[in-house]
């Protein structure tokens, strides 16, 4: 397994993802992180962004899988962005964080947060 990692942190998407009703027709702004594990010996040493991961790609990814939502649960938003990470381009494994600030769950909380972690399958 790779050592290196990029890492995208703090994209912003305005979804409508939620359980309650309330959620799904204000909508909020979701934060997501992106870390990817491949090996970037080659970018480091050719400074060729085609050895690498272009970082405007992940994030339209995130943005296309946002916009396909909404999504009741926040596992089910990230596991989307994992799976399209991993088709599309050569990362060993990723792991998403998507973050719901202030979620409606009763009390006072800063953020709902899940994170997985998806691993590219041997052919």
């Amino acid at each position: 397994m790779a050592k290196d990692k990029i890492r995208l942190l703090g994209i912003t998407v305005y979804g409508s993802h939620g359980v309650t009703p309330a959620e799904r027709e204000v909508g909020r702004p979701f934060e997501v992180a992106v870390e990817m594990r491949l090996d970037l010996s080659s970018a480091g040493e050719t400074d060729e962004l085609g050895d690498t991961v272009d970082y405007a790609e992940v994030c339209e990814v995130v943005r296309r899988v946002n916009e396909a939502g909404p999504y009741s649960l926040l596992e089910a938003f990230a596991s989307r962005i994992a799976k399209q990470v991993l088709e599309r381009f050569p990362v060993e494994e990723v792991t998403v964080v998507v973050r719901k600030p202030h979620p409606p769950v009763g009390s006072i909380a800063e953020a709902a947060e899940v994170e997985i972690t998806r691993r590219r399958r041997d052919e």
